[in-house]
């Protein structure tokens, strides 16, 4: 645990990676946020489902001296706003084609409402054990040979194949598990809406982000905008951490 004041303590961006991905999808923002002087850090998101998920990220914030803007892509949207209800440090959220759901909501259900995603048609079940006995549950990857057109169209076929080959499982509960109350009712809140996003539904992250009360920036891409569009989704985090007046403060 930090022995930081964390009355005067800096802001701190944390940002949070979705399914099928790992905290690298965030390379190319957090390298334009550090060259901006921010503190930002992306932990590792257990993918293990909605409430381990979120109790491991609340933790996280927990030994997090001075106040956070915490980003969430996809999966992690549902995440972060679990998370940062009772984490009394997280002053604002930013969707990044991300998933907003609401108080008992399923990220399953709600997903299957979009007209624009095509990410269910795609799926593949994988088992892994748990506990003794030979017991199992199931886990999901993405087809290899549709990950491209699914998740990631605008960027070259070499990167894709790399970013399917190593794509990590998330487990059903992500998808079966009830959202508790969400801290976008009482945080400021932006959202990047992926105009080109096939897997979580453009229609759908932006009809959540109006619901959520978010400043909504859309920018031509797929789902994986941050990957591809890293400079203009680190404008909106920045412009974000300025709405918040923390900005000043978090250069070295």
């Amino acid at each position: 645990m930090s022995t930081t004041n964390s009355d005067t303590a800096p802001l701190t961006v944390v940002l949070v990676h979705g399914a099928f991905t790992d905290a690298s999808s965030w390379n190319g923002v957090i390298g334009r946020l550090q060259s901006a002087g921010v503190n930002v850090t992306a932990p590792a998101n257990p993918l293990r489902g909605l409430s381990a998920d979120s109790a491991y990220l609340e933790s996280f914030l927990e030994q997090i001296p001075g106040p956070v803007l915490l980003g969430g892509h996809s999966y992690a949207g549902s995440v972060i706003s679990n998370a940062a209800t009772d984490a009394k440090n997280v002053v604002g959220l930013v969707f990044v084609a991300a998933f907003a759901t609401d108080e008992g909501e399923l990220v399953g259900e709600v997903a299957a409402t979009s007209k624009d995603q095509i990410l269910s048609t795609a799926l593949v079940t994988l088992r892994y054990p748990v506990g003794d006995g030979g017991e199992t549950a199931g886990e999901l990857v993405v087809d290899a040979a549709k990950f491209r057109e699914v998740v990631a169209a605008d960027l070259p076929a070499e990167q894709t194949a790399v970013m399917a080959t190593t794509q990590r499982p998330v487990s059903e509960l992500a998808f079966s598990q009830p959202c508790g109350p969400p801290a976008w009712r009482t945080l400021p809140s932006w959202a990047v809406v992926a105009t080109g996003d096939k897997a979580a539904g453009t229609d759908l992250v932006r009809s959540q982000a109006r619901r959520a009360g978010a400043t909504i920036t859309e920018i031509e891409g797929p789902h994986v905008i941050m990957i591809s569009q890293p400079e203009a989704v680190a404008d909106v985090i920045l412009t974000a951490a300025a709405a918040v007046g923390q900005l000043v403060g978090t250069a070295s």
